[in-house]
């Protein structure tokens, strides 16, 4: 797919793709010193979920059961948000990556992809925290017994709240990756209209995957959004890619 004179020899993309990795981990390690900074206040933020789950006159809000544990928390609640910060660095870097492989009138598209990219990846995260670990942790931390007391060690929240915040980051960029693939002529709206019954069977796949929890309400928690991001994905390709989806053909007889 790429001009002739973008072609490079394998070493010039392996030096290439060093180089890109290099600022990545440049970028992280910038965030995370940063984050580290405000350790005590970025900690709060990700703990806030859980202390609001906990029941009515619960003080214990997460233990740790060894003497460096709290200290490994800090370090990586503050990678968490050092990694999130540096998303649109990483964002930038895969897609200049990509660059060279496409055509000249597809290249124009790589500013507006990154920009949504990193849009998406942010606002999938901010749903994850706001709207999915919430209702998750309530559900965990109802008692079910007045014997029962939720005490959770802060590697195992952690473990969980990070897990379910990157997954949706990276869920939330499927209409980027369609449009991407729509502008590249390997997708077209009609497709995704008639394969939404195998999407369906295969988001709820991915949704037992993907999360931490075997539980039934996590998976639903992930697989409800995606549903709703592949119709998104569907018009989306509709209208940058053509191709009417289903409820437009139905509507003109098509």
């Amino acid at each position: 797919m790429a001009d002739e004179e973008n072609k490079m020899p394998l070493f010039q993309h392996l030096e290439e793709l060093r180089g890109r990795l290099l600022i990545c981990g440049l970028a992280i390690g910038v965030g995370f010193v940063l984050s580290y900074f405000f350790k005590e206040e970025v900690f709060d933020i990700f703990v806030l979920p859980w202390v609001k789950a906990l029941p009515a006159g619960q003080h214990i809000k997460l233990i740790y059961t060894v003497p460096y544990e709290a200290f490994l928390a800090e370090m990586e609640v503050s990678f968490i948000m050092g990694t999130i910060l540096a998303a649109p660095v990483i964002l930038w870097q895969i897609w200049r990556f990509i660059a060279p492989g496409l055509y000249a009138n597809e290249r124009k598209y790589i500013v507006p992809v990154i920009l949504c990219s990193s849009l998406f990846f942010i606002g999938g995260v901010l749903f994850g925290y706001f709207v999915v670990v919430p209702v998750a942790f309530k559900f965990f931390a109802s008692p079910s017994s007045p014997y029962i007391t939720p005490m959770m060690s802060v590697d195992k929240y952690l473990s969980f709240a990070e897990k379910m915040l990157l997954c949706f980051g990276l869920v939330f960029e499927l209409p980027v990756f369609a449009f991407f693939l729509a502008k590249l002529g390997v997708l077209s709206a009609d497709f995704l209209r008639r394969k939404r019954k195998w999407a369906i069977v295969l988001i709820f796949i991915l949704a037992a995957v993907l999360t931490p929890s075997p539980d039934v309400v996590s998976q639903l928690l992930m697989a409800l959004p995606l549903l709703v991001l592949y119709e998104v994905s569907v018009w989306v390709v509709y209208f940058f890619a053509g191709g009417k989806p289903a409820e437009v053909a139905n509507q003109t007889g098509e």
